[in-house]
């Protein structure tokens, strides 16, 4: 995890200082969308959780449950309601990961410019918070003060907890953007929906130093998706559901691979998150150097990009054309939804719900990608032009 303060440019401003999100679709597809998410999400991860632990992983099984019973009664039925041991392993490991994050040392680390002209600084002790937390897990299982079967026990609870609490939370972000934003990038749409699923604010914080994003997303990256229902309801509930659906699984129906096999999952598994590792890092150094720094050996290729700020400042970004960031403008995605596939496919091809993580994750990316290609084309005008006309693919290499 790592900690957040403002950039010296940032000072508490009204929620209208800075433009509201843009939609890259039409009204009502977007309207069409959000609304269909806030309200089939919730249910989706239970039934999925459900599905995958008592139903073998068998949609069909789930569908005759639901057409004996009727939707509702039938989704009544396998509902968990949260418990008080769920709500202790919650807020006991949020409470840890608060404190690991405020307390870890880390490198200094800014985020790109926003909208406004801040540069966000962080504070990046992620790594750091990840051995803690596996050292201080391994050795409360290890003396016997914490059972980790507890967490599959109680699965369905924590996840029912977390689809209600933290949809609680989406409701403090967004009263807190409109009554106390924590800095100038914030702003309304003026729709109630809009605002509560995308989100009014880039960068809120709770007092100086928590910053609530990076404590739910984990990452720096995410920089123009504000904190609403989308990134923060999403990472707390949807994230942990779905990308541990294959593990759900696999644990009432496990696989022998046999030696060769599993390593070779393993070791291909290993190499994507590598380059997708090895991808962010040419990036940050880049930025970090502002382009003078060595790529695959030699001297980088790049764009020189000016544009205006919200409060009319002139700046420039360098774009990488080289390298990694040469092949697409959004190459890093590929290894990220090959690790999903390699991460799911130990299950195997008995039934398709094990790979809805890999599906809905290249969905998502796939769409993060255009978005954030018609957002950098507003934002850089011809300079945009050029950089596509020098790495023409947006994803894929030579396909898409």
């Amino acid at each position: 995890m790592a900690k957040a303060k403002p950039s010296s440019s940032a000072a508490a401003a009204k929620p209208a200082a800075a433009a509201a999100p843009a939609t890259v679709h039409s009204a009502l597809v977007t309207y069409s969308s959000m609304l269909a998410l806030l309200s089939l999400c919730p249910p989706f991860v239970i039934l999925l959780w459900y599905t995958m632990v008592h139903a073998d992983g068998s949609v069909l099984k789930t569908y005759e449950h639901l057409r004996e019973h009727g939707l509702v009664e039938g989704l009544k039925a396998i509902w968990p309601m949260p418990t008080v041991v769920a709500w202790k392993i919650i807020f006991g490991f949020g409470l840890f990961e608060a404190v690991l994050q405020l307390l870890l040392p880390g490198k200094r680390f800014e985020g790109p410019i926003s909208p406004t002209g801040n540069v966000p600084v962080y504070k990046a002790n992620g790594l750091q918070a990840y051995a803690v937390t596996l050292i201080t897990y391994l050795g409360l299982w290890w003396f016997g003060i914490f059972n980790p079967a507890i967490v599959y026990d109680h699965l369905g609870e924590i996840f029912s907890a977390l689809v209600f609490g933290s949809f609680v939370f989406c409701i403090f972000l967004y009263i807190k953007g409109h009554v106390a934003p924590s800095s100038s990038d914030s702003g309304s749409s003026g729709n109630l929906i809009i605002d509560f699923y995308w989100g009014m604010e880039l960068y809120p914080r709770i007092g100086k130093y928590f910053d609530i994003k990076v404590f739910t997303n984990c990452r720096f990256g995410i920089a123009h998706d504000r904190a609403g229902f989308y990134i923060c309801w999403g990472c707390l509930v949807w994230v942990p559901s779905i990308y541990t659906s294959p593990g759900m699984y696999l644990v009432n129906h496990p696989v022998n691979l046999g030696p060769q096999l599993a390593l070779s999952i393993l070791l291909a598994g290993i190499l994507c998150i590598y380059i997708n590792y090895d991808c962010d890092r040419q990036r940050q150094e880049f930025r970090r150097t502002n382009g003078k720094c060595s790529v695959w050996g030699k001297a980088p290729s790049k764009i020189v990009a000016s544009y205006q700020t919200t409060k009319g400042e002139t700046k420039t970004s360098l774009l990488l054309t080289s390298g990694w960031w040469g092949l697409s403008r959004h190459f890093h995605y590929v290894p990220e939804i090959l690790s999903a596939f390699f991460w799911t496919v130990p299950a195997l091809f008995s039934h398709f719900l094990p790979y809805f993580y890999v599906i809905f994750l290249t969905i998502l990316l796939f769409d993060r990608a255009k978005r954030d290609d018609d957002r950098c084309s507003s934002k850089y005008g011809k300079f945009w032009k050029m950089y596509c006309n020098k790495v023409p693919y947006r994803v894929i290499p030579g396909i898409y």
